[in-house]
């Protein structure tokens, strides 16, 4: 099931959402269950499995309303030029994933909807900003076709969340007893993107 059915209120879905984000603001989902937001909303369990479908088709819903929350935060980003708008979206995705750090688990352990319209939903999404990136940086190197300019956003994208993921694990290492920062290392990444793109311009 994609959504709510029609003959739902719009009111309990509200709750449920509200419930779940409350939840992860605090802790992962892994001890969240049906029964226990059932008795947070006042609701029985079955009428949240006549809502929803199933436990998944909810949690989908919270990675939907996440990703939502991912493109607005990006969207508000200054509209700039090329390099400063790429390096401030990629402090923008860290600082995101570390103040939700429980929904992003969310998003990322459990797999997307696989088809229906919360599939279509999380997918048009994503594809917005991998547009966005894919835009920016044919703006910045003009030269890129969309092919490339395609691939390289899926690349850039690759290494800032592997970035990110690393970071919330606290697995990026230290040098000289310090812990490596993660704004520090995608600052990194992104003056050696860049010099690249504009290497490129060079030498055509």
């Amino acid at each position: 099931m994609a959504r709510p059915r029609q003959h739902a209120p719009d009111a309990l879905h509200a709750q449920v959402m509200h419930a779940c984000d409350e939840w992860l603001a605090k802790q992962p989902v892994h001890g969240l269950s049906l029964r226990a937001l059932a008795r947070e909303v006042g609701c029985a369990p079955s009428t949240l499995l006549k809502l929803y479908g199933s436990f998944n088709n909810l949690l989908q819903h919270v990675n939907v309303e996440t990703l939502a929350r991912l493109q607005h935060t990006i969207t508000s980003l200054a509209e700039d030029d090329p390099e400063p708008w790429l390096r401030s979206l990629a402090l923008a995705y860290w600082r995101f994933a570390e103040q939700g750090c429980y929904r992003w688990q969310l998003l990322f352990d459990y797999p997307l909807a696989q088809e229906g319209e919360l599939d279509q939903r999380q997918s048009d999404l994503i594809e917005a900003l991998f547009t966005q990136v894919e835009t920016s940086l044919k703006r910045y190197q003009p030269a890129l076709d969309d092919l490339e300019a395609r691939r390289l956003g899926r690349t850039l994208w690759g290494s800032v969340h592997g970035l990110v993921q690393l970071g919330l694990n606290e697995r990026l290492g230290y040098w000289q007893g310090q812990q490596l920062k993660v704004d520090e290392l995608l600052d990194q990444l992104m003056s050696t993107v860049l010099a690249g793109l504009r290497h490129r311009e060079a030498a055509t």
